[in-house]
């Protein structure tokens, strides 16, 4: 499960927080993926330098691996009535528990009681609600009449993004929810497996071109799988600090991508995971003498300061929220001053933060 980092009481998350100037969150992606920005921070010593994304091939090597999260984004928001009761609930869909049946947030909550139907679609797309879960989560079997779940869950589903792009929009007097360049966009242009409710976002920042030129130059790349879940949203709490977990998702690592992996560290190549969620699929399935082997499962591992990194030798990643596990992660790779004298410097510079936001090198 990766090894283990210590003094979880001795992290105060007061120590990973910064000011973002509102105007600094990206509310929509750059025109073209890889025009974003692109900080270039040199962890030896802690020199910056500012590039566009499409650049970064000056900064890999021939037989670099990147390794890719090919999970896919799902239209994880549905608006449904209730019955009886006849209100407008809305539905986010957190994971699937068997075929049809999901574990959901509803908005409002208190008022969506067991045994109530939601109609999304009436007489074709409906749920009932058969239990209660945790953290307010309903259980909701769902009903795909006359047609299939996945057709109808493309036609009625609505792009997932993250609350702070939802509010930032609607702060700037935007249209409040998803448009069709969400659907294209917020989505890897390599994403084949779906299951995820929040894009792998570092990923996001590469086209089909780029791609192929970083593979003219011999990069390698190898892909893994974590289903984002609406967690990576939620605050960080010093209690779950103290128990050293994170939300529960779902991973994968194939046998041939797995080698690929063990041959480049064998051979003293470069590993570099895309994004946290990719950092995390090494560190929870490499074995105790740091190798990786196929393997699916769940993880929660938190990676925080004191973490012993086996399997990076870079990584690209974007810019996160203050007190969030993706940004405790960074600073576990890169160290906490030199991350957050980082993050100064983009805010100066007037990088774009978050989701939509531009991209980081560390190397």
């Amino acid at each position: 499960m990766g090894a283990p980092w210590k003094d979880a009481a001795m992290i105060r998350l007061e120590d990973y927080d910064y000011t973002l100037p509102p105007e600094r969150i990206a509310r929509h992606p750059a025109e073209t993926r890889d025009e974003s920005r692109l900080l270039v921070v040199e962890r030896a010593g802690g020199r910056f330098e500012h590039r566009r994304f499409r650049e970064i091939g000056g900064y890999l090597r021939a037989g670099d691996v990147l390794v890719l999260n090919d999970s896919r984004v799902i239209p994880a928001r549905l608006y449904a009535h209730r019955h009886p009761g006849g209100g407008r609930v809305e539905v986010f869909l957190v994971n699937e528990i068997e075929p049809l049946v999901w574990r959901v947030l509803v908005r409002p909550g208190k008022k969506v009681l067991k045994g109530e139907r939601l109609i999304v679609e009436p007489g074709r797309f409906e749920g009932i609600v058969a239990d209660y879960g945790g953290r307010g989560e309903r259980i909701v079997r769902f009903e795909a009449v006359g047609g299939h779940w996945k057709e109808l869950l493309e036609r009625h589903g609505h792009t997932p993004l993250p609350p702070y792009i939802l509010k930032a929009r609607k702060s700037a007097h935007e249209a409040a929810d998803d448009t069709a360049e969400d659907r294209e966009r917020y989505q890897t242009v390599y994403a084949t497996k779906p299951g995820s409710v929040a894009a792998p976002t570092a990923g996001l920042h590469f086209t089909e071109a780029l791609l192929g030129e970083l593979e003219g130059r011999g990069v390698e790349f190898a892909r893994v799988t974590l289903h984002v879940g609406p967690g990576t949203f939620q605050p960080l709490t010093e209690e779950r600090l103290e128990a050293g977990e994170l939300h529960e998702e779902s991973y994968s690592l194939e046998a041939p991508e797995a080698e690929r992996i063990n041959r480049a560290r064998l051979e003293g190549r470069r590993i570099i995971p895309v994004g946290t969620t990719a950092s995390r699929v090494l560190e929870s399935a490499c074995g105790a003498e740091g190798r990786l082997a196929a393997r699916s499962g769940l993880t929660r591992l938190l990676i925080a300061p004191g973490h012993v990194f086996r399997l990076a030798d870079a990584m690209i990643t974007n810019f996160h929220l203050p007190r969030s596990s993706l940004l405790l992660l960074v600073c576990a790779f890169a160290g906490r001053d030199l991350m957050l004298r980082a993050y100064r410097e983009a805010i100066a510079q007037g990088y774009r933060f978050y989701s939509y936001g531009d991209a980081m090198l560390i190397v």
